[in-house]
């Protein structure tokens, strides 16, 4: 057996080749049964996403990074969303943010960020489109 098998469940010949994997694991093996991570199209739009708006716009008067926009989305996503924050403070008094990771989101949750950051765009006349290939709005509704 090799050291690590992937399966999507996506059919029943894949559910019986997990199944015997299961089986024949040897003593001490994990199994673990979770959502689809992010997809590699998201994660691109995603990222395109946040250079875009840290070229395009500022915020408290200050240009940031996109990986700083990518903070602050992934913040503001969590409150929207009813995640709430969790704010510790950090090794040398300063205050974090200990958030979660786009790159363990679920498909679904990675397109509710998505569309949190279009819908944010577009209330401040920010042009994503031009960005993103054909139909990435419905990327949401298809993981819905």
């Amino acid at each position: 057996m090799s050291e690590k098998q992937t399966f999507i469940l996506a059919h029943r010949a894949a559910r019986q080749s997990a199944m015997r994997a299961v089986m024949y694991a040897p003593d001490g093996y994990l199994v673990e049964v979770k959502p689809k991570t992010r997809t590699l199209a998201q994660n691109a739009l995603l990222h395109k996403f946040f250079s875009h708006v840290a070229k395009n716009t500022l915020h408290c008067g200050r240009v940031l990074t996109a990986a700083q926009w990518k903070t602050l989305f992934i913040s503001g996503h969590a409150i929207a969303t009813g995640m709430g924050a969790d704010m510790l403070p950090g090794l040398e008094g300063e205050f974090v943010n200990i958030r979660e990771s786009s790159a363990h989101m679920s498909v679904k949750r990675l397109s509710s960020l998505i569309e949190y950051i279009r819908a944010w765009c577009i209330e401040r006349d920010i042009e994503l489109s031009r960005f993103a290939p054909p139909g990435y709005e419905l990327l949401a509704e298809q993981y819905a």
